[in-house]
């Protein structure tokens, strides 16, 4: 077995563990720092809208192997005044985005373009956008976000109960939120790639919630029954758990988006990649930090407000400071919903650490049959 293998089994069965709710006041402030930075982006530099959003024109030269990237971005925003996009495609023509321009205007930029190229006029097609098109897209975004919010809220709600799906919706948030103000601060372009790519990580970041949750939903039932763990230490152990199958999964996912947006954006030029690839590339990485620092921390603080685990933690902290020596042999890996009280379970030591051993009438008595 693998040591990452090995590793994540002990951490399953409880050997070893890191207290990340104990730790929870440092992942809320590395959050809100982190949130904080990206609103700021957001706020002092804006999104670069792209042309389907704002309008604009597209030209499309004939092939001509001869123009460059660089030549056709220099004679596209001297002909136009403005920052133009510019990609070479497959077949060696050469595509121009240049954004906030009505008919007069293209018509006097695709002009300039066929001199600067020495081209024919009509060997170049110019597709102008409208504006109004563009913000048609972005409410429909609004509005596929607005609805898969409300879906996630109310699946949660049914399939878990309503403070699990609080604590989804507002680490959810804080993926979007750190995601669009990496673009920001990066200055990327906002296409609908763009808002595809942050639908898809919306998905992922669910995904590994549910997984903590549906652990730590398992492992409370009867939670009131025990007076060994706390609701926060089985949340606990749900994270610990499940962490080596967040992070693999987690790594699986960002190696191919890695490609995408290192190799294909920025080795090979592929600017295309640029708008989609960045957009799964942060947010997979925050949805994967916002299941195990966010979402069940915040679950763990809502449910520690019920007056009935209020109630179960004073008597778990009461029975531990009446009986300190019975706790050194508690083991750490939680409760596993049982409805027996771990007081009427004997513990028998094997190896480094306790595991329950089983009741049975003949305690005492010499092996053989009984009499």
């Amino acid at each position: 077995m693998s040591k990452l293998g090995s590793l994540g089994a002990r951490l399953h069965r409880g050997e070893i563990s890191y207290d990340f709710i104990g730790h929870r006041k440092i992942w809320y402030g590395i959050s809100i720092l982190i949130t904080i930075t990206a609103i700021v982006g957001l706020a002092v530099r804006g999104l670069n809208m792209g042309i389907d959003f704002q309008g604009g024109a597209v030209f499309t030269t004939a092939k001509n192997g001869s123009i460059s990237v660089s030549q056709a971005q220099t004679a596209a925003e001297e002909a136009s005044g403005h920052e133009a996009v510019v990609q070479k495609l497959g077949d060696g023509s050469v595509r121009i985005q240049i954004a906030g321009m009505d008919t007069k205007q293209s018509d006097t930029v695709k002009d300039e373009l066929a001199k600067d190229f020495k081209v024919n006029p009509e060997s170049i097609a110019a597709d102008l956008v409208g504006p109004s098109w563009g913000d048609q897209i972005a409410n429909k975004a609004w509005q596929g976000l607005a609805i898969f919010m409300v879906l996630v809220v109310i699946y949660l709600a049914i399939a878990f109960e309503w403070r699990m799906a609080i604590a989804a919706l507002i680490a959810l948030i804080h993926d979007i939120t750190i995601t669009v103000g990496i673009y920001a601060l990066v200055g990327f372009e906002v296409t609908p790639g763009t808002v595809i790519g942050l639908l898809t990580i919306l998905g992922y970041s669910l995904y590994d919630t549910v997984v903590v949750f549906d652990s730590l939903k398992e492992q409370t039932k009867d939670l009131t029954k025990q007076t060994r763990f706390t609701y926060s230490e089985i949340a606990n152990r749900s994270i610990n758990g499940t962490l080596v199958r967040s992070i693999n999964t987690t790594v699986v996912a960002l190696l191919p988006v890695a490609g995408l947006l290192f190799i294909g954006g920025g080795f090979l030029g592929a600017g295309t990649l640029n708008d989609i690839s960045l957009s799964l590339f942060v947010g997979l990485a925050a949805g994967a930090y916002s299941s195990i620092f966010i979402a069940t921390p915040l679950v763990a603080d809502l449910k520690e407000l019920e007056p009935q685990v209020k109630a179960l933690r004073k008597r778990v902290l009461a029975k531990r400071a009446q009986s300190p020596a019975d706790e050194e042999s508690t083991p750490s890996y939680g409760y596993h919903g049982t409805d027996e009280d771990p007081e009427d379970v004997e513990t028998a030591v094997v190896g480094p650490r306790t595991q329950p051993a089983a009741r049975t009438r003949g305690r005492g008595r010499p092996s053989g049959k009984r009499r």
